[in-house]
């Protein structure tokens, strides 16, 4: 019986998925790597998988994940990879953001697009799998660099900062 399998409403199963997160961290020696989200919504996901041989069969040994967003996408992300475990690439690429979701139990309509980003990380993990390693660490793009990218090149931000006490802020500068 794993931890997700101890509650019975969906709440309480992400909840505990959020206080203790599985595979959650970068993958060093990982052979896939996928990324998918949007910086305007402020969602971004990347997954790490790890391939063995198994019984003459390549299966996915592990997997890790780093996220930018709401909490149930590292809930969602989180049992996703524990059950992609001793799972081809065929089998993987399979599933539906629903069927990674499923031992948290049904999820809310406006928490939907979790699932599918735990989806859409590993498709562009498991598509450039054959073609795309793992690059090392001092050659690749972390997720916040890649987060701070797709937003640079599309939008500038200014920041401006207004003091609590204007007056005595002029009383000082003008000293």
């Amino acid at each position: 019986m794993t931890i997700f399998e101890m509650k019975d409403d969906p709440q309480s199963k992400i909840e505990e998925a959020i206080r203790n997160p599985r595979n959650l961290g970068e993958m060093k020696d990982a052979d896939a790597i996928g990324t998918v989200g949007s910086a305007d919504c402020g969602d971004m996901l990347r997954m790490w998988i790890k391939f063995k041989e198994e019984n003459g069969r390549k299966v996915i040994d592990r997997a890790t994940f780093q996220s930018f967003g709401c909490q149930t996408a590292i809930a969602v992300a989180s049992v996703a990879t524990e059950l992609l475990k001793g799972k081809t690439t065929a089998e993987a690429s399979a599933m539906s953001g629903e069927e990674l979701s499923a031992s948290l139990g049904p999820l809310p309509p406006v928490k939907i697009h979790c699932a599918q980003l735990v989806e859409g990380a590993l498709r562009s993990a498991l598509s450039g799998e054959q073609t795309q390693t793992a690059s090392p660490r001092s050659t690749s793009t972390t997720l916040l660099q890649s987060f701070a990218s797709d937003s640079a090149s599309e939008k500038k931000m200014k920041i401006v900062f207004q003091p609590d006490e204007p007056r005595e802020r002029d009383e000082r500068d003008a000293r």
